[in-house]
């Protein structure tokens, strides 16, 4: 405010351009500009345009003095800037001084460039301007770091450190709604804001980039070509420059805090600012305008009301209407996020926090949620519990609909995503704060549909923060909010909601849940806000928020500062990626591609194929996130992508993987660690990439040895995908396809003893079964021939889970070694510890094989396999013939190798096998005794069986109950086969990593799917 006692100069313009001449030196035609407190004069000519400025007499001398420095310091700092440029006096002086008027006052004089532009109140105010502000800003800030001088440090009504003055002028202000917004915003300054000062940057700043003091591009495009008028020019916090602009260029537009956001990030991106300083760039904004309506209200007082004053301050009344129906929380997410921040300090700590982690989370239903058949709302449906037609008018239609909805399609659990945009939010609360005729319609929770009375359970221990209950149409009926406070993560809280009344009773402020622990149950409609059953699940990474004050519904514009402040909880929840996201081929097309791009006998497992895209532990994951115990697949025999064995390919393959001509510690060391799991005798390695090159090895050195090449072989016997080894595998060549057995092949019977005659005794089962062997080494003998070897799984799998009788292989071995055979034992399912009680399968038979093939398991899913022998074979295989094998005993696939061997030894897992195989037999005939199909359990460590019968008696095979058994459990979730002759035998071969859990489940579905295949016979 101009003071009356000091008038603004008021010298002729004839008497200026005296001055101007006289000390600068400056000549041109003079016009007289706009000015408050001086004089100002544009002096044009063809040398250049020029302001001649002349202070108030009023005007401290060292503040004179400090914008001239100032400028003198930029001049040399920010030679580019456009900013105004000093123009000296004949003797170099930037300040030249006139004493006017009787009472003999002093004015200074100062003459600067004069910068063409456009003022900015006149340009429309997009994005890419305002940028451009926020960097010409930071540009500025930057190049005045470290700049002082005393007239700087000087105390006004416009410094905002001093915006709690304002309260002083409250009285001038007479509406009494807008008077109450300014004292809130006044409290809240004083109590929190105020304090926090002192300990943010501080430098000399410009102060004052209101619209006329920031030049735009005169030709429209959006980029500021200058910055003038220093007037308000001091020392103070930094991130004022960015709050004195925003309150002016943000005023009137359609979305304040967006705008704001875009010009601190041009200036973050020149001078990058502190998290500290945004976190009260919301509330300096406020208070800058504060300090102008005040002072706007106060002059009109002592102006008599002057309507033109009313006019002027209206927009910025209306800008503080507006950011007084904010939250300043969420406004400071949106200022964070766009410079760059997290929305939340710690928001995406908390977020990967939970990635990392998400192995380790209890399930919040009584069933991993992933294992659940599972189906996105379908949101298109008018009767969907999500519209305003089914929601809340009649919740009794909507719960009907959406249970004969999931009767219909088999789901026992329905989810309504994150970001989902609904119709229901349809009221005025739903309108934005923040961007003018945006509606908030995008959920930022997750919902779970299922019946009311489900229980929901903590994921990680808490705290309970708050339980309450939402009256409120359409709200959230019985609420609870939890604080989790997990080792290296930030706190954060989870939200949930439409949960029944009960919890009330329960749980109160200050309890404490470990993980596991009931929280709540999903309420009807009558207690949860007048909706069907579901659970409102989400996440705050803002502790502070109270439950109520969480945002359970965005507009579009700011999701990804939403998706940082409220993430999605799916993950937290136990609801894997693949729900939401699908990518890559759906399953008809690539069961379309694999027809007409590869071999047409190559087989798909179930009617209804399943499309895996990712392995976790003891579960596979389809394409939509469906969840499956896998207790069949036995290639990943540590579990589905173990880390270690993960590391270690990864590791290798970084390094180095060549063949074996080269040396290399893997294939040596390897070697030696595998060998030391088998008895001394077998001493020797090699390696291949897979089973049959394994076996096909194995015969190889076995005819080498022995001069022979006929072979004895078990019935219905599975050896290899190779010609050679189907013509010893029965279950090949007496099927479909096949061309019957051999001349060079004796098979004989399967020592089953599930099958046995009735009249042989159990103790003569071995003896009776290996008379076979013998018959048809005598039948070789008979027409001068003699085995090449014997070659038998150590549990025969195909045939349907067959433990071979105590002390069999003892008598083959000896019968076909004094043939002049060798003996073969096929390990590849059976091997690697997955009997528990010993390492290899054949050990529980107290024999020593010459020959021992190893494959599926020993990888972990990484295609390898290996033969070890005897010195004694390995010395007849050596006959010149170079044996090489490209791939065989890589680097990378000894590499796997060892680390599979590590885990197992490390995590006791062959102990692990021992137990819980012993703990699911036991379980199995707990189901043996209600079932009567159950002809036979059988089962030794992680490798079972459970044999199917239409009559004990009879023993005859239950093939189709099988079929259906099988279909039932995939169904359910978890993954079984069947094999045997009869494909009566229900075959599990879990990972070895199994536990109890993991073993509960599978006994579950197996009780469920007996009791549906029974009803459907």
């Amino acid at each position: 405010m101009t003071d009356v006692n000091h008038p603004a100069p008021d010298f002729t313009l004839d008497a200026a351009k005296e001055l101007a001449l006289s000390h600068f030196g400056a000549t041109g035609e003079a016009s007289s500009l706009d000015s408050e407190r001086d004089q100002n004069v544009r002096l044009t000519s063809d040398q250049g345009t020029w302001i001649f400025k002349i202070v108030n007499a009023s005007e401290p001398r060292d503040e004179s003095e400090f914008q001239t420095a100032l400028l003198e310091h930029l001049a040399h700092t920010a030679p580019d800037l456009a900013i105004p440029r000093l123009k000296k006096t004949g003797n170099g002086e930037a300040l030249a001084y006139v004493t006017a008027s009787e009472a003999g006052e002093q004015h200074a004089l100062r003459m600067v460039s004069w910068l063409a532009g456009k003022p900015f109140a006149e340009a429309e105010r997009s994005l890419e301007l305002l940028e451009s502000l926020g960097a010409t800003l930071g540009r500025l800030d930057r190049a005045l770091q470290g700049f002082i001088h005393p007239g700087a440090l000087r105390s006004f009504d416009w410094d905002i450190r001093c915006a709690g003055d304002a309260r002083q002028r409250l009285h001038h202000i007479a509406d009494p709604e807008d008077r109450a917004l300014v004292e809130r915003f006044l409290d809240r300054f004083d109590a929190e804001v105020a304090p926090r000062l002192p300990a943010l940057r501080a430098q000399v700043i410009h102060n004052d980039a209101n619209d006329w003091n920031v030049l735009v591009d005169e030709a429209g495009a959006p980029r500021v070509t200058g910055l003038i008028d220093f007037g308000d020019a001091l020392h103070s916090v930094l991130i004022a420059e960015v709050a004195v602009a925003c309150a002016y260029s943000i005023l009137d537009t359609e979305d304040p805090i967006g705008a704001a956001a875009r010009l601190a990030a041009g200036f973050h991106r020149e001078y990058p600012l502190r998290e500290e300083e945004l976190d009260v760039l919301f509330d300096l904004i406020a208070m800058r305008l504060v300090i102008s309506v005040t002072l706007s209200a106060a002059r009109r007082r002592q102006t008599e009301d002057n309507p033109y004053l009313a006019i002027s301050e209206a927009p910025a009344w209306r800008l503080l209407r507006r950011l007084g129906a904010m939250n300043r929380r969420f406004a400071s997410a949106i200022l964070r996020h766009t410079c760059g921040f997290d929305a939340a300090p710690g928001a995406r700590a908390v977020t990967n926090w939970i990635e990392a982690n998400r192995k380790e989370l209890a399930p919040i239903l009584d069933r991993h949620p992933a294992t659940l058949t599972k189906a996105l709302v379908p949101y298109g449906d008018p009767h969907h519990p999500m519209t305003v037609d089914s929601a809340g008018q009649r919740p009794d239609k909507a719960t009907a609909w959406w249970d004969d909805y999931c009767a219909k399609h088999g789901i026992e659990l329905g989810m309504g995503p994150w970001g989902e945009a609904r119709t229901v939010y349809a009221g005025d609360m739903f309108k934005s704060r923040f961007v003018e005729g945006e509606r908030r319609i995008h959920h930022l929770g997750l919902d779970l549909f299922m019946p009311a009375g489900t229980k929901l359970y903590t994921p990680l221990a808490a705290t309970v923060v708050s339980v309450e209950i939402e009256e409120d149409p359409l709200g959230y009926g019985g609420l609870v909010a939890l604080e989790h406070q997990p080792e290296g993560c930030p706190p954060f809280i989870t939200l949930w909601g439409h949960l029944a009344h009960e919890v009330t009773t329960r749980l109160k402020p200050g309890d404490r849940l470990e993980a596991g622990d009931l929280v709540a149950m999903m309420g009807a409609p009558t207690q949860n806000g007048g909706w069907a059953p579901h659970l409102h699940f989400q996440i705050s990474t803002d502790p502070s928020l109270a439950a109520r004050d969480i945002l359970g519904v965005g507009e579009a514009r700011y999701l990804d500062v939403w998706a940082e402040l409220f993430p999605d909880a799916s993950v937290l929840a136990g609801i894997p990626a693949e729900t939401f996201h699908q990518s890559g081929r759906t399953r008809p097309e690539i069961v379309a591609a694999r027809k007409e791009t590869l071999l047409p006998n190559l087989s798909i497992s179930y009617s209804e194929p399943i499309k895996f895209v990712r392995g976790e532990g003891a579960w596979l994951i389809d394409n939509r996130g469906r969840a499956y115990l896998d207790c069949f697949n036995n290639v990943c025999h540590l579990g589905h992508a173990h880390p270690d064995v993960v590391e270690a390919i990864a590791r290798q393959a970084a390094k180095l993987n060549t063949n074996t001509r080269y040396l290399h510690d893997n294939i040596v060391t390897y070697a030696e660690r595998l060998t030391a799991t088998l008895p001394a005798g077998l001493a020797v390695a090699s390696f291949a990439c897979s089973g049959s090159e394994a076996n096909s090895l194995a015969l190889r050195m076995a005819r080498a040895h022995t001069g022979q090449s006929d072979a004895v072989v078990l019935d219905w016997a599975y050896h290899g995908t190779t010609q050679e080894l189907i013509d010893l595998s029965p279950y090949k060549y007496k099927r479909k396809g096949g061309k019957g057995r051999p001349a060079h092949v004796f098979e004989a019977v399967i020592p089953d003893s599930y099958r046995a005659p009735a009249d042989w005794p159990v103790e003569e089962h071995a003896k009776r079964f290996a008379q076979s062997i013998a018959e048809q080494i005598e039948v070789m003998r008979s027409q001068g021939r003699a085995p090449a070897y014997f070659i038998a799984e150590s549990i025969p799998s195909v045939a349907g889970q067959v433990f071979l009788p105590e002390g069999y292989l003892r008598q083959v071995y000896a019968m076909v070694r004094a043939a002049g055979g060798v003996c073969i034992a096929d390990e590849v399912q059976v091997g690697f510890g997955r009997v528990g009680s010993h390492w290899w399968a054949f050990e529980m038979q107290g024999v020593e094989p010459d020959i021992v093939t190893m494959g599926k398991p020993i990888g972990n899913g990484h295609p390898m396999s290996a033969v070890v022998t005897t010195r004694e074979v390995a010395a007849s295989f050596n006959n010149g013939m170079e044996y090489f094998n490209t791939f065989g005993g890589n680097p990378v696939s000894c590499a796997a190798g060892l680390a599979v061997l590590d885990v197992i030894e490390r995590d006791g897992l062959r102990q692990n096998a021992a137990e819980i195989g012993a703990y699911l037999v036991d379980r199995f005939r707990e189901l043996q005794a209600r079932y009567e199909i159950i002809g036979d359990v059988r089962g030794v460590g992680l490798f079972l069986g459970i044999e199917l019968v239409t009559d004990r008696k009879t023993k005859e095979p239950a093939t189709a109950l099988a079929r259906r058994v099988n279909d039932g459990a995939r169904q359910r979730g978890v993954l079984i086969g069947t094999e045997g002759p009869h494909d009566n035998v229900l075959k599990m071969r879990p990972p070895m990593i199994f536990s109890r859990a993991n073993a509960d489940h599978l006994v579950s579905v197996l009780d469920e799917s007996f009791k549906a295949a029974l009803a459907e016979a």
